[in-house]
């Protein structure tokens, strides 16, 4: 073989492989290509002369690394308005029963893929079943291949299908079920919330007995259905009848809200969503109806 042909080929070869790697290596970055890592150490907790708030922040999927400080300063300002204490980790072993006890509520921000041991998982879900309260947003209920049935079967009560993608961020309506409820009652009719990336579940919580909070106007937005090639085959961003987007219920003596709401950190500084956490968190931690 030519010299130089060798050369050539050595070069692209090499070539290919660095850029392979840098897109693996780009797509473990943001979390498409999942990770696997638990931690079995809790952080050293200092004593709380309030009611306290963990607020969970762990990604072992996608990681919404603008939306995350920004939700987390939120959820500190909010819970310091309440008289309560914070602390902030991404470290999943928090969730056993010495450290849980200390918490009335836990919120999990922008959580993805997955994160607990079955042992913290049996802990969290004792812990909550007790009384405890959770607050999860947007991510925290937004990925197609969890491996803990009970989180999405009955925590957050239905598996996410899919968002908007042509184009992923858009202006739409949000339409609140109940004006009479005080936790959505501040809100306009509708309310316009600016560019947004929106869900789609497989089936409505509401068929589970749970409370919807708000929907989406489905004439406020663009949707294409379903996709039906490439490495997002089998997503939708449509679905059918009711479209919920934010909800609540009981687990036993426990309290859970989900919003879906959430995947630009401007979105959490609007004064409309501000307010509407901070009852979701009151009410959560058992101040609030």
């Amino acid at each position: 073989m030519n010299r130089w042909l060798k050369i050539s080929l050595v070069t692209v070869t090499g070539l290919l492989v660095i850029a392979a790697a840098s897109l693996y290596f780009y797509y473990k970055s943001i979390g498409i290509i999942p990770s696997h890592d638990y931690e079995t150490e809790p952080p050293h907790l200092p004593d709380f002369a309030r009611p306290a708030v963990l607020i969970f922040n762990k990604t072992n999927g996608f990681i919404h690394k603008d939306a995350l400080p920004v939700a987390d300063r939120v959820f500190s300002e909010l819970a310091e308005e309440a008289g309560w204490d914070t602390f902030i980790t991404n470290n999943a072993a928090v969730h056993n029963p010495e450290v849980l006890h200390k918490f009335g509520l836990v919120v999990w921000n922008n959580v993805s893929g997955d994160v607990l041991t079955e042992k913290q998982r049996e802990s969290f879900r004792r812990w909550l079943e007790a009384g405890g309260g959770w607050v999860g947003v947007h991510g925290s209920g937004g990925d197609t291949s969890y491996q803990w049935n009970w989180y999405v079967d009955t925590l957050i009560g239905a598996q996410f299908v899919g968002h908007t993608m042509d184009p992923q961020f858009q202006d739409a309506s949000l339409l609140v079920t109940d004006p009479g409820v005080s936790i959505s009652s501040h809100l306009p009719a509708p309310w316009r919330v600016p560019s947004e990336e929106w869900y789609a579940f497989a089936s409505n919580p509401r068929e589970k007995g749970y409370e919807i909070l708000m929907t989406i106007d489905k004439d406020s937005y663009v949707t294409r259905g379903a996709i039906t090639s490439g490495w997002m085959e089998g997503w939708t961003d449509r679905m059918e009848g009711e479209h919920p987007l934010v909800w609540r219920h009981r687990v036993d003596e426990g309290r859970v809200f989900y919003s879906a709401i959430g995947h630009r950190p401007e979105t959490y500084q609007l004064p409309e969503y501000r307010q509407l956490l901070s009852k979701a968190m009151r009410w959560a931690m058992g101040d609030a109806d």
